[in-house]
């Protein structure tokens, strides 16, 4: 999605998840996605997402991902801070489902750190 959005495309296709599609939700929630439709591609199930942008430059600019396989990482409702001076998300993976920093924050729950996006 940062790729396609640097290089000026309106939509990405992504192959389905239930995991990819609460993410997409919780970035449309935030706005850095305009929308997304599940549809069908070769017999498989996809994720059509319409990127957001404003005055023509990219809402998403860059993605950092904090938990890995190899090291997951996971974080105190206290230790839930604003990324890139709150022009920024952390996307968390916590016991009330994929949740944004702020909504993380709100519900008093912490969770795995999944990705920053900025």
């Amino acid at each position: 999605m940062k790729n396609a959005s640097l290089a000026g495309r309106p939509t990405v296709i992504l192959p389905y998840s239930k995991v990819k599609e609460t993410i997409l939700e919780c970035l449309k929630k935030e706005g850095y996605v305009a929308k997304f439709e599940r549809k069908t591609q070769k017999d498989h199930p996809v994720l059509e997402v319409e990127l957001s942008y404003t005055d023509e430059r990219p809402k998403i600019t860059e993605a950092e991902r904090v938990s890995k396989q190899s090291k997951r990482v996971y974080i105190k409702v206290k230790d839930i801070h604003s990324v890139r001076g709150g022009t920024g998300i952390l996307v968390l993976s916590t016991p009330k489902g994929i949740l944004s920093g702020k909504d993380a924050w709100r519900e008093k729950v912490g969770g795995e750190a999944l990705f920053k996006l900025w």
